[in-house]
């Protein structure tokens, strides 16, 4: 993974020819939520579930990898304005 810059136009470690991700990402039935933040952390809920997963994710292009704060590791890629993290797919929560 890459080290986040310092640097506003590359938050979350996002390189100017990364893919905006920042933003609230939703399953179709709205039962996972998230969240990725500016600053190159996530916040996952699941159902009823607030913070069910937490951690920071970076972005390459059109790829995220994940690391939670256990150490888990998760990768996804946004195709045609869809997250697709792992067997999930996402949509921006204004595209849902």
């Amino acid at each position: 993974m890459r080290e986040q810059s310092s640097r506003p136009e590359e938050s979350a470690g996002r390189g100017s020819g990364d893919v905006d991700v920042v933003g609230m990402w939703v399953t179709a039935d709205g039962h996972i939520r998230q969240e990725l933040l500016p600053d190159g952390r996530y916040d996952e809920a699941r159902g009823e579930r607030r913070s069910a997963y937490t951690g920071r994710y970076t972005v390459t292009g059109n790829h995220l990898d994940y690391i939670d704060d256990t150490g888990f590791t998760a990768t996804g890629d946004i195709r045609d304005g869809v997250l697709f993290h792992e067997h999930l797919v996402l949509y921006k929560k204004n595209q849902a």
